[in-house]
């Protein structure tokens, strides 16, 4: 499966914000963006203070943004896209429902991992389950009704037998429901734009994949 292995603090600092890939270091001052904001590369300091930036470059980094978000690379995104234009409703709505609804995304979504990325290791090492099943595919698509859990075996590890402290404390979007004493969740409906605050705007991505 191909993946970005590189260092990911650097993708925040092209995109120039937060983008909180590493989890709870993103959140202390060790974050790459409090200590240096400005695009990696020798000449990283120079492309700041750029003038002007066309409006396909601000259509660009709004795709490469919503990308390395939810760790998903270019030949995936373009399909998810393409999907979206064949579905029903707003396109850029749609679209930022598929991303939403990988079984990675899920999973950080119901505070089972710090990060998107580490949602992925885990569940890349079979610790979750979809409806009873043993599911090891991140991109996984879940459906309202269905059902998340950590393997029955895996909640002896040490990661998860602490987990349900946090659990009753985090703040869990209203498309998911989450039980921290069996450690399981449940996916209630598709989530709408509202319920959704990744900080995209879906429709320079649409335009960019239009041109």
């Amino acid at each position: 499966m191909a993946r970005y292995i590189g260092p990911v603090c650097k993708l925040c600092r092209r995109e120039g914000e937060k983008l909180y890939l590493k989890g709870e270091r993103c959140f202390t001052p060790k974050c790459a963006i409090e200590k240096r904001n400005q695009p990696p590369g020798q000449h990283g300091a120079s492309r700041t203070f750029r003038k002007k930036v066309s409006d396909y470059g601000i259509q660009l980094r709004e795709k490469q943004k919503a990308r390395r978000i939810y760790g998903v690379l270019e030949r995936q995104f373009r399909r998810y896209y393409a999907d979206a234009t064949r579905g029903t409703g707003v396109t850029g709505a749609v679209l930022l429902q598929y991303l939403e609804t990988r079984l990675d995304n899920v999973v950080y979504r119901l505070g089972f991992a710090s990060s998107r990325k580490a949602a992925r290791q885990l569940i890349d090492h079979g610790h979750f389950t979809v409806n009873g099943r043993k599911v090891t595919i991140p991109s996984y698509l879940v459906k309202p009704g269905d059902k998340v859990a950590v393997v029955e075996g895996s909640r002896k590890n040490a990661y998860f037998a602490e987990l349900d402290k946090g659990l009753k404390s985090a703040r869990t979007p209203g498309w998911l429901t989450v039980d921290a004493r069996q450690l399981s969740g449940a996916v209630m409906s598709l989530p709408t734009r509202e319920q959704i605050d990744t900080p995209v705007k879906e429709q320079l991505i649409i335009e960019f994949y239009s041109r």
